[in-house]
């Protein structure tokens, strides 16, 4: 019951126009940075390197593929949830517009099950966007740039990565931005439990991550108690596995903080959904 249900959400994602503009978001967003790139790249890396040159020799391709892939990871992750928000925070809030809310509560299968179903339904769309992204900019990023070392600008100075040393650190990095995604994604979702409208979860959601990110970027004392626990905190956590050598602590932090915060949200919106009135 539980695998049907999940499949017709699916079908439900599907069928909505606003679920590829994501996607084509990202496409297109991409295809942008690349062609500029392109163009322009080695004016963009000498910007880099122009303070290490005096010090440092740099040969090779440096503008490969791995390098633009980690760009556009840095660049994107940050506008990607307000992607994922726009389709999962209509999943209940937007049957609740249209009156079929009424229908889906009436069927034989319990509420737990319905809301389960469309969590794991925003969690594949999500990792759909997520390999989107990982194929525009990795895979597409070496087909044109061509594959080398990555070189990493930190606080603290350089990081150069050998080529054999980068594929596993891509697939973990998205591994856990796909985590962070999903974390956005039950937000989300549990924002749209306690809304009669689309609008509202979507513009709810985007708020939250503001604030969080606001309060999670000031330097202020009464903040530095808070800001381990935010999911926003941990959302940047995929740079950890292009750290040398590896913090595992940091890493499973992370992943523990953004694991509960799914759980909690997920509570809350069971609790909530349990109780709508299937006359509203």
């Amino acid at each position: 019951m539980l695998f049907k249900s999940t499949y017709n959400e699916l079908l439900k994602i599907a069928y909505k126009p606003r679920s590829y503009i994501g996607l084509g978001g990202i496409v297109l967003i991409i295809a942008i940075i690349l062609f500029a790139m392109k163009v322009d790249g080695m004016l963009y890396i000498s910007l880099i390197t122009g303070q290490f040159e005096q010090s440092l020799l740099f040969e090779g391709n440096i503008l490969n593929g791995n390098l633009i892939a980690f760009i556009i990871i840095q660049m994107l992750i940050i506008h990607v949830p307000l992607l994922i928000a726009f389709v999962t925070g209509d999943l209940v809030s937007g049957e609740s517009a249209m009156g079929t809310i009424r229908l889906l509560l009436t069927k034989p299968i319990s509420r737990f099950t319905i809301l389960l179903s469309k969590f794991f339904a925003s969690c594949i769309y999500t990792f759909i966007v997520t390999l989107c992204l990982a194929f525009m900019s990795v895979v597409l990023g070496k087909l044109i740039f061509g594959t080398g070392d990555l070189m990493v600008l930190k606080s603290d100075g350089l990081v150069v990565f050998q080529e054999n040393d980068i594929n596993w650190r891509f697939f973990y990095a998205f591994m856990i931005a796909f985590l962070s995604l999903v974390t956005v994604a039950t937000l989300a979702l549990t924002l749209s439990c306690f809304s009669e409208n689309s609008i509202g979860p979507i513009v709810s959601t985007m708020g939250i991550i503001l604030l969080f990110t606001i309060i999670g970027s000031m330097d202020v004392p009464i903040f530095d108690s808070i800001r381990p626990y935010l999911f926003t905190t941990h959302m940047a956590a995929w740079r950890y596995f292009f750290d040398d050598p590896l913090n595992y602590t940091q890493i499973i932090y992370s992943i523990i903080i953004l694991l509960s915060h799914i759980a909690v949200l997920l509570l809350i919106a069971f609790l909530k959904f349990s109780k709508k009135d299937i006359l509203s």
